[in-house]
């Protein structure tokens, strides 16, 4: 089976640099998605979305918490896909373990040094790696988000943001946890669980050996998925790395 849901690098390390970097320091080129965000703003704000005069008195995102464990629900034009995500900014690391729909299991694991494993453990065995320019998401990377008000989605009256047209976040508004997130291509995020201060233990943080040793029979050039995830994502590349 083609694996099809990796972030290209470019895709990376660009949603990786937009989301940790602040505000006034991004210029963001208007012209490559501005039709269509600006339709889809215009026609939410219009009729979805109870919106704030005073940006004073807007609320802002919570900053996530600096370890989490949370299992994601996405969807892609119908391409459905489970994503188990541990979130772990003390120690640097964020890892997506990503379920296509009757498929693979492919791992993501993610530093924040900018080194980057994707790998599978069932044969045929494969792995890719990388070296980023930029870490994992920051708990704070929703900063300066762009207050759009609430809506009700999956079942939840929710706080909406967006960010850099890139990114809308829904956050419940009673507990303030993520519940929905949705990415400029229309790929979206449903939040099933969200256990704050929950860790993956040290022993599953290790990539397997033949992704730092080139051996008989292991294939390394697996393809770099095509999206990023919360991953969010995701993530936020999710990552989490968020996904696209």
């Amino acid at each position: 089976m083609a694996i099809g849901h990796f972030p290209v690098p470019a895709m990376l390390l660009t949603l990786r640099g937009r989301m940790n970097k602040p505000m006034a320091s991004r210029i963001v080129p208007a012209a490559k998605h501005t039709p269509i965000v600006f339709v889809f703003v215009f026609l939410t704000l219009s009729v979805c979305f109870s919106v704030s005069s005073n940006k004073s008195t807007d609320p802002a995102p919570a900053p996530w918490p600096l370890q989490f464990h949370s299992i994601l629900f996405m969807n892609y034009s119908g391409a459905l896909e489970i994503i188990d995500l541990w979130y772990d900014w003390p120690n640097g690391r964020n890892f997506n373990i990503m379920q296509d729909q009757l498929g693979e299991v492919v791992y993501d694991l993610e530093w924040n040094n900018g080194t980057s494993f994707v790998y599978t453990l069932d044969a045929p065995k494969r792995c890719w790696t990388a070296q980023l320019e930029v870490g994992i998401l920051r708990p704070n990377w929703l900063d300066g988000a762009n207050y759009l008000g609430q809506e009700k989605v999956d079942g939840f009256l929710c706080n909406v943001w967006e960010k850099v047209d890139f990114i809308w976040y829904y956050e419940d508004v009673v507990n303030r946890r993520p519940v929905h997130w949705r990415f400029y291509t229309g790929r979206t995020a449903h939040v099933m669980t969200f256990e704050v201060g929950a860790v993956l233990e040290d022993t599953n943080w290790q990539g397997p050996e033949y992704c730092f040793v080139n051996k008989t029979g292991i294939d390394s050039t697996l393809h770099k998925p095509e999206i990023a995830s919360m991953r969010p994502d995701g993530i936020p590349r999710a990552n989490m790395r968020l996904s696209i």
